[in-house]
Formats: structure tokens, C-alpha cells, sequence
């Protein structure tokens, strides 16, 4: 698949490729993306510890482009809004998952289409090598059909 291909060509994209942020897992239907981010000279800070924003940087563009490619051409999709709380020091390798059900994306194309525009919210946990959560983020999307310019 073209976009499968995409999505995958995002390993060598440069800000991935220098933190050392690989994607693992992506489904056809682009529902499901695994992330992974090894500790590493390019990633670690002052303390060595996995780089705050090399944390956030793994789980920034996904949701946006799942959505983006599961609503279709005529909505437009845009990140509005992102925070991460830091609850451990990534001190190894650290993955994350995102899901979007088809369930969700249904309601949130019966939101935008019945309100003029939405704004989605999701959170995705950093994990680290034992499943222990060591960062939460907040993400807030906004979603409008593409003829509606009134908002």
C-alpha cells in the first residue's frame, strides 16, 4: 500500500532518524502504530536520561496522520493542542501505541459534520522496557469538514 510505504519511509525522516525513533508496527487500514526509542548519545540528556523532547517527539505527527487517513480527503485534520507529564526517566528503550477505533473515528466525523468542526482529544503513554508508564501525553486535535469555512 502507497501510504504504508510513507509512514514507513518516516524511519529515515531526519528528526526521528538523529533521536533514534523507529516505527515497529503499522496496519493497513493505518489504525495501529507502534513506536519505539532506544537510549542513545543522540537522545540522552545532561543527566542520561532519555531527552524530553525526543519523548515527545514519538508520539507528535501520529494521531493527526491516522485520522487525516481515516476520515478522508474531505476533512481537514490539525493538531490544536499538546502537553506531556514526565512521571520517570527513560533510562533504556521506551515505546508507545496508538489505536484509533473505528468507533471513534465515526463519532468524531458525526461531530465535525453535525457541529461544523470537532476537537478530539486522546492520550498516549510512554512506556519503558518493563511496561512501567514513564510519560503521559495529552493531545487535542481539530477536525472540520473541508467546505465548511465558516469556522
Amino acid at each position: 500500500m502507497k501510504r504504508n510505504r510513507l509512514f514507513k519511509l518516516m524511519n529515515w525522516w531526519p528528526p526521528f532518524l538523529g533521536a533514534g525513533i523507529r516505527l515497529t508496527h503499522i496496519s493497513e487500514d493505518l489504525s495501529e502504530i507502534d513506536v519505539c526509542m532506544k537510549l542513545s548519545f543522540f537522545n540522552r540528556n545532561y543527566v542520561g536520561v532519555q531527552f524530553g523532547g525526543s519523548l515527545y517527539a514519538m508520539t507528535d505527527p501520529f494521531l493527526m496522520l491516522m485520522l487525516m487517513e481515516n476520515l478522508g480527503t474531505e476533512y481537514i485534520v490539525w493538531d490544536k493542542a499538546a502537553s506531556i507529564q514526565f512521571l520517570k526517566p527513560g533510562r533504556g528503550r521506551v515505546h508507545c501505541q496508538f489505536r484509533l477505533h473505528p468507533s471513534e473515528v465515526a463519532r468524531i466525523k458525526q461531530a465535525a459534520d453535525t457541529n461544523h468542526k470537532t476537537e478530539p482529544e486522546f492520550h498516549v503513554e510512554i512506556l519503558d522496557e518493563n511496561e512501567v508508564v514513564i510519560a503521559k501525553v495529552h493531545k487535542t486535535l481539530y477536525v472540520r469538514r473541508k467546505e465548511d469555512r465558516s469556522i
